[in-house]
Order: C-alpha cells, then sequence, then structure tokens
C-alpha cells in the first residue's frame, strides 16, 4: 500500500508530463528552438513511461 508522498508521486508526474507535451509542441510548431522542444517531447515520454511502470500491479 502506498502512503504519502508515494500516492501522489504518479500525479505529478503526469502532470509535468502535459506540461512539458504542450511546451515541447510550442516551441516546435512556433519553430522557436527547435531542439528544445524535441527534448520536452522525449522528456513527456520518459515521465509517461516511468508513471507506466510505477503502476504496474506487482504479483
Amino acid at each position: 500500500m502506498l502512503t504519502g508522498i508515494a500516492q501522489a508521486a504518479p500525479a505529478i508526474a503526469m502532470i509535468g508530463a502535459f506540461a512539458c507535451l504542450i511546451g515541447g509542441l510550442y516551441l516546435v510548431s512556433k519553430g522557436r528552438d527547435r531542439r528544445k522542444g524535441a527534448l520536452l517531447l522525449v522528456m513527456a515520454a520518459v515521465l509517461v513511461a516511468n508513471v507506466l511502470i510505477w503502476t504496474l500491479p506487482t504479483a
């Protein structure tokens, strides 16, 4: 059973992933800084993968 910050960590990570996704799409679409935008998109994917790993049921 998770308690305290362990329960909040996936939610906080998903909020961060959505923020990175929005920021990355903005930077790439406006052509401002495509490298940083691409890195933000990669970071969003890594955060989502981490949340999926954290929430896998243990056997």
